[in-house]
C-alpha cells in the first residue's frame, strides 16, 4: 500500500490517467482521479490532495475556471499538464494561481522532479527565511546573498528580483508579475529590463550564467529559481 503524498488527476483522457496512475504509484505516491473540473473540484474538496495535476482542456468546465474556484479555499500545489502550449495560456494559469505549467507530451522524470518542488513549497518551503539553490544562499530575513559561504553585493533591484524569486522557490513568476513588483505597473511591457537584470544575477550567482542551472528562464513566460 502506497503512504506517499496524496496526488489528484484531473485529465478526461483515460490514457493519461492510467500511464499516471501507475507511473506514480510506482514511486509510492496515492493517486485520486477526476476525469472533468467539477469532479475536480469536488474530489479536492473531500479528499483534501497533496498536489494536484490538472489538465486545461476539460469537458465541462475549462481547466482555467478550475484554479480559479480552488484557489478560492485552498492552497493546494497545483500543477497544468496540457496541450496547451501558447505563452497567454501559460501566462494565465500562473497568474490564476497555478505553480507550474508543463506540456504535452512531456517526461515523467521532469513532472515528478517539479512535483517534488511542489511539495516542497506546499509543505511551507515558502516561508523559509533561507533558501538554497546549489551553492547559492539567500537569507531574506538578513537581505544577505552568498556563493559558496562568499557574501555577494547586489543592487537593490537585482535583489529585488531575486527576493520574488527565492519567496516562491521552484514556482514559475510571470514577466508581469515581476516587472510590477519591482519596477511598478508603469514598466510591466519593459520585459527587456528583466532580461538585462537576470543576466546580472546570473553573472554573480552561477558557476556558467550561459548555461544557468538555477536562475531558470521558461521561454515567453517568465523565470524561477530551482532550488537545490
Amino acid at each position: 500500500m502506497t503512504t506517499g503524498p496524496k496526488v489528484l488527476i484531473v485529465d478526461d483522457e483515460p490514457q493519461i490517467r492510467r500511464f499516471l496512475r501507475a507511473s506514480l504509484q510506482a514511486h509510492d505516491y496515492q493517486v485520486i482521479e477526476a476525469e472533468n473540473g467539477k469532479e475536480g473540484v469536488r474530489a479536492c474538496t473531500v479528499q483534501k490532495p497533496d498536489l494536484l495535476i490538472l489538465d486545461l482542456g476539460l469537458p465541462d468546465i475549462d481547466g482555467l475556471e478550475v484554479i480559479k474556484l480552488v484557489r478560492e479555499w485552498s492552497t493546494v500545489p497545483i500543477i497544468i499538464l496540457s496541450l496547451r502550449s501558447d505563452d497567454p495560456d501559460k501566462i494565465e494559469a500562473l497568474d490564476r494561481g497555478a505553480n507550474d505549467y508543463v506540456t504535452k507530451p512531456f517526461s515523467m522524470g521532469e513532472l515528478l522532479a517539479r512535483m517534488r518542488v511542489a511539495l516542497r513549497q506546499g509543505s511551507g518551503g515558502e516561508s523559509e527565511p533561507v533558501i538554497t539553490a546549489g551553492e547559492i544562499s539567500i537569507d531574506l530575513s538578513k537581505r544577505l546573498v552568498t556563493v559558496s559561504g562568499t557574501p555577494v553585493r547586489l543592487s537593490r533591484k537585482e535583489y529585488d528580483l531575486l527576493r520574488i524569486l527565492a519567496s516562491h522557490p521552484g514556482k514559475v513568476i510571470t514577466h508581469q508579475q515581476l516587472l510590477q513588483e519591482v519596477w511598478g505597473q508603469a514598466y510591466v511591457e519593459e520585459t527587456q529590463y528583466l532580461r538585462v537584470y537576470i543576466g546580472q544575477l546570473r553573472q554573480k550567482l552561477e558557476k556558467e550564467p550561459a548555461a544557468p542551472k538555477y536562475l531558470i528562464t521558461e521561454p515567453g513566460v517568465g523565470y524561477r529559481l530551482q532550488p537545490g
